[in-house]
């Protein structure tokens, strides 16, 4: 079950009450009870409680809730809406039902609070490989079917937003704090953005999918791009790499389900050769490794300075000797 945290009174702003009335989600003088949903940067997110039953809104921030100064354009949450309806007609119900959007800058939802999330599951130690090969098979079904795609090219035309969002507080920011290596988290970061073959959800992480009845359901794509499909794989690999740094008991398990995950992933590739977009991959992996933490956005559970330097040695190594298969970096992270 998501677990969600309320703030104290909250309320709902004007504006998006009456985005609910004009929809027709709410009635026209409606006072829904609301709750303010915890755990998001980059937007604020409510669920309300309608006569005609909950629904969560989604409005996003033009500045992000992190220490440093992030901003970014507000029109991602346009994107986001469009990545979730695009996702649904490839995969059904792989991604929430969207019930009404506003391109001035949010969106409603259906409200799935019956299912847990991959983050919350992999905290407790539950490393579900079936679930994990889903997830993997789902991303390369997405893939797959936008690739080549010059409709949906244009219509997620966002290298803009994908580098304020992604790049910039990812890779450059991380290479400001490590000279040596800013050189070459430059270039994975040109040899990203240029890259443009399918459509890229862009935070694939287990804080944004839920372990649904028939496989993975994705939120929060709000860094929706169409590019470098290499992106997905290794965000969401990076961090099954740190969650076995949380729960260091279930680090072996953690790596099977990188393993499967990434097996399943590669399976699906149909549009280059497998081997190309895992060389891809497996360079950027430890960018997005050092990323997390000493970039603009670090994982909050990394407490300790010496899993921090574990990280760093790790990626520092593969930055500079890039491995040309993902097995390479989960063996290193194994015996390391």
């Amino acid at each position: 079950m998501v677990r969600f945290r309320a703030r104290l009174n909250p309320s709902l702003p004007e504006e998006v009450l009456a985005f609910l009335v004009k929809h027709r989600l709410a009635a026209a003088g409606e006072l829904p009870h609301v709750t303010a949903l915890a755990g998001g940067v980059s937007s604020d997110i409510w669920r309300v409680d309608l006569k005609s039953g909950p629904v969560v809104v989604k409005r996003a921030l033009p500045r992000l809730r992190v220490e440093d100064l992030w901003e970014v354009p507000v029109e991602r949450n346009r994107y986001e809406r469009m990545w979730i309806e695009t996702a649904n007609a490839i995969i059904p119900h792989v991604a929430p039902r969207v019930l009404a959007a506003d391109d001035a800058g949010c969106f409603a939802m259906e409200l799935l609070a019956d299912y847990p999330l991959w983050k919350a599951e992999l905290a407790e130690g539950r490393a579900n490989r079936e679930f994990a090969a889903k997830v993997g098979n789902s991303l390369a079904r997405i893939h797959a079917a936008t690739a080549g795609d010059t409709a949906c090219a244009a219509k997620f035309d966002t290298d803009k937003n994908f580098h304020a969002i992604r790049l910039e507080p990812y890779l450059i920011a991380a290479g400001k704090k490590h000279p040596s290596l800013e050189k070459r988290l430059h270039e994975l970061s040109d040899t990203t953005a240029s890259t443009r073959l399918a459509l890229v959800h862009g935070d694939v992480s287990p804080k944004n999918i839920l372990v649904g009845p028939q496989g993975p359901i994705f939120l929060d794509a709000e860094c929706a791009w169409y590019g470098d499909p290499a992106f997905d794989l290794s965000f969401c690999l990076n961090h099954l790499l740190l969650k076995g740094l949380w729960v260091p008991v279930r680090r072996s398990a953690f790596l099977q389900c990188y393993d499967v995950l990434a097996e399943a992933y590669l399976s699906g590739v149909t549009w280059e050769p497998r081997a190309a977009i895992e060389a891809r991959a497996a360079a950027l992996l430890p960018g997005l490794l050092l990323a997390r933490v000493d970039g603009k956005s670090p994982v909050e559970y990394l407490k300790s300075d010496s899993d921090k330097e574990f990280v760093r040695e790790v990626a520092s190594r593969f930055l500079r000797e890039p491995s040309a298969t993902l097995a390479g970096i989960a063996d290193a992270w194994q015996r390391s």
